[in-house]
């Protein structure tokens, strides 16, 4: 069976405040940990008036000091915002106070627009061509500490904490292959690449001391309740926050909007058409056909749903149905 993870951008609904969006992000750990969901995973995005989830490593050890048995993750951090050393540091605090739950996964996007970008970066030589050099020297600060080094990354020195290479681009899949770490693809956004990606990461991939076979992590949008009618009402929040951004206008997660894709010009109903090409939006039966298909055209080992829904209620129940219809969905077959 294919396992189910969660990403989430604790996201503020408008009428809310990021207090509360952290409240709803335990909250809806608690209950996918109590669902069987594998990794409960937090996003990095700044400047973003509908996304609490800046301080990713925060909020990280939120989640887990609130649960027991979930992995929790950055999905991603953006590495080029960042020293490798910090990111060494904090993530190694976190491993230490949960050991064996933490994962990281890195990007090289800023995940922000270009003037926040700015404002983040360490100096103003940080460049994401520097990428592959970065998640190098990040992961040798974990290695165990030789005598003669100089430069200590306390307390992550000798901790193992699972490295991801996010993308969603053919440059994240090659340098995931290159490194031998395990592949998480933004398919839940931007799926136009994603096949060529999982093919070039699979035919490339060579052994490493993390992982001796490629592991593919896809992202897919739910939008489950229980008709489809309801469903189709619930994924408009979502629509509309991906038009909003679209169109430089980033907002809080809106409530949803009857009609809302009849309402758009033809324009931005294609852009939806393809941005949100990996989702299932429907009842029960409506999702698991589309999870299942989902899973035996790509082959995931692993997939990571994200719920990007205004009622907090009707997003735990999104979760829910899901974790409800994977019992029934057959094996991948192999791509």
């Amino acid at each position: 069976m294919t396992p189910f993870s969660v990403l989430d951008l604790s996201p503020i609904v408008e009428g809310g405040s990021a207090a509360q969006s952290f409240r709803n992000t335990l909250s809806l750990a608690q209950r996918a940990e109590a669902l069987g969901y594998q990794r409960y995973w937090l996003a990095e995005h700044h400047g973003m008036p509908g996304i609490a989830s800046a301080a990713t490593a925060v909020v990280i050890g939120h989640v887990a000091a609130g649960t027991k048995t979930i992995r929790v993750g950055a999905g991603g951090i953006m590495l080029p915002n960042h020293s490798p050393m910090v990111i060494a540091e904090q993530f190694g605090t976190l491993a230490s106070l949960f050991p064996g739950r933490i994962d990281l996964g890195l990007g090289r996007a800023p995940g922000s627009d270009q003037a926040t970008a700015r404002a983040l970066r360490r100096d103003l030589m940080s460049d994401s061509d520097q990428f592959p050099q970065d998640v190098l020297e990040l992961m040798g600060y974990f290695d165990p500490v030789s005598p003669d080094q100089t430069i200590r990354a306390i307390p992550a020195a000798g901790l193992q904490v699972p490295f991801w290479i996010l993308g969603s681009s053919l440059f994240g899949a090659q340098l995931a292959a290159e490194f031998g770490l395990p592949y998480a693809f933004a398919s839940h956004f931007a799926p136009a690449q994603m096949m060529s990606a999982v093919e070039i990461y699979r035919a490339r991939f060579k052994p490493s001391k993390q992982l001796a076979k490629p592991y593919v992590m896809l992202g897919f949008n739910v939008f489950a309740a229980d008709t489809d009618e309801e469903a189709k009402l619930l994924a408009t929040s979502q629509q509309q926050a991906f038009v909003n951004l679209r169109s430089g206008r980033p907002s809080m997660l809106q409530p949803p909007v009857p009609g809302y894709l009849e309402m758009l010009p033809p324009q931005a109903r294609a852009m939806l058409d393809q941005a949100l090409s990996c989702s299932a939006i429907g009842g029960r039966d409506t999702v698991r056909k589309a999870l299942g298909d989902f899973i035996a055209r790509t082959g995931a080992d692993e997939l990571m749903l994200t719920s990007q829904i205004y009622d907090h209620q009707a997003r735990l129940h999104s979760y829910e149905i899901a974790a409800e219809v994977r019992e029934s969905i057959r094996p991948a077959v192999s791509i």
